[in-house]
């Protein structure tokens, strides 16, 4: 059954996919990315009320480029960031690191309405820099998804995706972790295949004058194993714009997987900082 699945979504993504790029040109194309940098720093010496000093930086990268031709629309974005925070006294640690890359093809169908396939992928960068045995690492854990469905999609700022037959893998490449049976694999396996269905959905607005808010939610359910666990990604992104340079950055995340943690995990930065648009 699940080569099945996977064979019948791998040939519809394939064919679709070389319907496309048959008639790819440049002038379809949209593209277009920010860069940011933030970092703050405090520096305490002989401070009676007391404080450590600390230094932390982000980097991150977003890249959208985007298709659209008569009844064709591919959007993909690639998210990049890396963090890091130093205290006095103690070990580097991280603060982000994240790799996710979304491709989503649609076929008009009707109004706001296309046929899609959508593919995610999410993993992380380097492993745990305070020295953990068991810490994540690149492809330690990776999830792919993908899957058939309809988009509904009113602009490239506003859409949502409706996956009702989703194949999603998740990779542990590392054996340490695999043979701890990490992130919902059996113990001594590299890989977990689940089938079910996803939610995605996308909304950037102008809150007001130079400050946008960038909205990213994924849901997932597995229909073999509890379904009623529904896996929550959210992120919020606020852009407040100082000048062509300088910008104000506050960022939330929070996830919900319980093959990984039971509970929320949750995830904010906020800083100025150096940002520059391409």
């Amino acid at each position: 059954m699940k080569k099945i699945v996977l064979m019948l979504t791998c040939v519809l993504f394939t064919n679709t996919y070389a319907q496309e790029t048959t008639q790819i040109t440049e002038s379809n194309w949209k593209k277009g990315g920010t860069f940011a940098f933030l970092a703050n720093q405090s520096t305490f010496e002989n401070w009676i009320p007391g404080g450590q000093s600390n230094f932390a930086a982000t980097a991150a990268l977003n890249y959208d480029f985007n298709y659209k031709k008569d009844t064709w629309n591919w959007d993909n974005k690639l998210m990049l960031a890396y963090g890091v925070t130093k205290i006095k006294d103690a070990d580097i640690q991280k603060t982000d690191d994240r790799i996710e890359f979304n491709s989503l093809l649609g076929k008009k169908a009707q109004g706001y309405w296309f046929y899609s396939m959508f593919a995610n992928f999410k993993s992380q960068i380097t492993i745990d820099l305070t020295g953990n045995d068991l810490s994540t690492r690149f492809f330690s854990p990776a999830f792919l998804q993908i899957g058939p469905g309809m988009l509904w999609k009113k602009s490239d700022n506003l859409k949502v995706n409706i996956a009702p037959i989703t194949s999603r893998f998740v990779f542990v490449m590392d054996k340490q972790l695999s043979d701890a049976g990490a992130f919902g694999v059996d113990p001594g396996k590299n890989m977990r295949y689940e089938l079910g269905a996803s939610l995605s959905g996308y909304y950037k607005f102008n809150i007001m004058e130079n400050v946008t808010a960038e909205n990213i939610i994924n849901l997932y359910t597995n229909y073999l194993d509890k379904p009623q666990n529904v896996d929550l990604d959210y992120q919020l992104n606020i852009v407040m714009k100082i000048n062509k340079y300088l910008t104000t950055n506050f960022s939330y995340q929070t996830v919900y997987d319980d093959n990984a943690f039971r509970g929320l995990q949750t995830r904010q930065l906020i800083g100025v900082g150096v940002n520059t648009t391409f």
